[in-house]
């Protein structure tokens, strides 16, 4: 009996040790990071960010774009959700292209919510009317309604959101630094003033100043154009940006022929001031000449009309860009003109920097607008865009733009989302990361394209 009790434990011992063995081989087949009860590949799902309260959540990409109209909005009057990528959808520092100085995106940060701002701003823009009574009789009007409801037919991965959020704000510069994109050219007006819309944003400068330089930014101004803008206060403004924020680290200088190292704006708009007051302030000569003085700066001028070629150098301006991003929409924004419209610089030794764009929907706002939308094409519009540009061999490329929602031409995430009778465009089947990899691509291209025909291949002075 005592040698069948010896015999039994010794069986059930060996027993229990194979089986112990047998787990033990298994967990050496999972994923390395993986324990028992984790699923497969759960490090490479994407995290949804929720600003209040601050918790991280995960869950499968695929799925996220089949949520349902209820699952999506549930809560996000009082939950604004931001989808963080994954981090290995994001390229790595040492696998990007070094930035290039001479790609330039538009940058807004004049969106506002609740959390940061009291209120929300521009994400609840107003329908605007046809001025035309009777065409703007046949569509809505009034206001959109965030945080579900806003001003834009695509919807942003970091929800809407403030421009005044620090984390927005890093993230924004994050996007801009993996598209190797080297310049945000910021909308701005003078301090206390804004646009109709809006709110005044000039305090942020140093926000935006710093957080560009910690990836190696630069920032340049896009002039708006404020009320009573002329030759006067423009002046003062040029001096008021210099001063206060021209020995920032982050502020850009382009390095002309001459080798000196100047200050670039671009003055939206430009054709509604004379020929005449520009002369004032650009021409060495003018009543208020900024020329060989400590505020010189270049000053690119928006070419809508081929009539303005001529204005623009009446007016002393140093250069031009097209910022529209619908092909065919003015003279200066279809591709077909820009070879003419290089020549012409060339002839007059102005810089000529033509504006690309991904596409353009203005609906949302100006929902009588339909003959100007240009379909993304799954980025086929932006890539034709971008090569239309490089072959007029351009001193600049501009970006129309990085976060312009009202009218559709973002190139910053975006991701699925569907509102009781709403269905946000998105960036399907590609990655809400396509536009800004599109333009890395492209960037990568042009740098080494303006390598075989440019005088300065060097990097900006700052």
């Amino acid at each position: 009996m005592a040698k069948f009790r010896r015999r039994t434990c010794i069986t059930l011992s060996l027993f229990i040790l194979f089986i112990f063995s047998l787990m033990m081989g298994l967990k050496m087949l999972r994923p390395h990071k993986a324990a028992f009860g984790d699923p497969f590949g759960l490090d490479l799902l994407p995290e949804i960010r929720q600003q209040t309260p601050h918790l991280v959540k995960t869950f499968d990409s695929q799925k996220s774009d089949r949520i349902d109209s209820e699952t999506n909005v549930k809560n996000l009057k009082s939950v604004e959700i931001t989808m963080k990528p994954s981090k290995a959808s994001e390229p790595y520092p040492e696998e990007l292209p070094p930035r290039n100085y001479f790609l330039h995106v538009f940058y807004y940060s004049w969106y506002g919510n609740p959390q940061f701002d009291g209120k929300y701003i521009h994400w609840n823009h107003p329908i605007l009317s046809h001025w035309d009574l009777r065409i703007a009789k046949k569509y809505p009007q009034g206001k959109h309604n965030p945080p579900d409801d806003i001003g834009s037919s695509f919807y942003p991965e970091l929800g809407s959101y403030s421009s005044r959020d620090p984390y927005v704000i890093e993230t924004h510069m994050k996007q801009m630094y993996s598209a190797s994109i080297g310049v945000l050219a910021l909308s701005w007006y003078p301090p206390d003033s804004n646009d109709e819309n809006g709110e005044p944003t000039d305090n942020l400068v140093p926000t935006i100043l710093d957080k560009a330089h910690k990836y190696n930014l630069k920032v340049t101004f896009h002039i708006e154009p404020y009320k009573n803008r002329d030759d006067k206060n423009m002046y003062q403004n040029i001096r008021y940006i210099i001063d206060k924020y021209g020995n920032h680290p982050a502020f850009y200088r382009y390095k002309t022929k001459n080798g000196s190292a100047l200050p670039l704006f671009y003055v939206y708009d430009s054709y509604i001031t004379t020929a005449e007051k520009w002369a004032n302030l650009l021409t060495s000569s003018g009543s208020q000449s900024i020329r060989n003085s400590p505020y010189d700066a270049l000053f690119i001028a928006l070419l809508v009309e081929k009539k303005h070629r001529y204005e623009i150098l009446r007016g002393g301006f140093d250069g031009i860009y097209t910022y529209f991003a619908t092909n065919g929409f003015t003279y200066g924004s279809s591709y077909e003109n820009w070879a003419k419209l290089k020549f012409f610089c060339d002839q007059f030794d102005l810089m000529f920097i033509p504006s690309v764009g991904p596409g353009y929907i203005d609906t949302s706002i100006r929902p009588w607008n339909t003959q100007n939308t240009r379909n993304r094409v799954n980025g086929k519009y932006y890539e034709d865009a971008l090569s239309a540009a490089l072959q007029a061999h351009p001193s600049i490329i501009s970006i129309t733009s990085f976060n312009e929602w009202h009218e559709g031409t973002q190139i910053e995430k975006a991701v699925p989302k569907r509102i009781s009778n709403t269905v946000y465009l998105d960036y399907r089947p590609h990655k809400p990361s396509l536009y800004l990899d599109l333009t890395r691509k492209w960037s990568g291209k042009y740098s080494k394209e303006r390598a075989t025909y440019a005088f300065d291949h060097q990097l900006p002075v700052s």
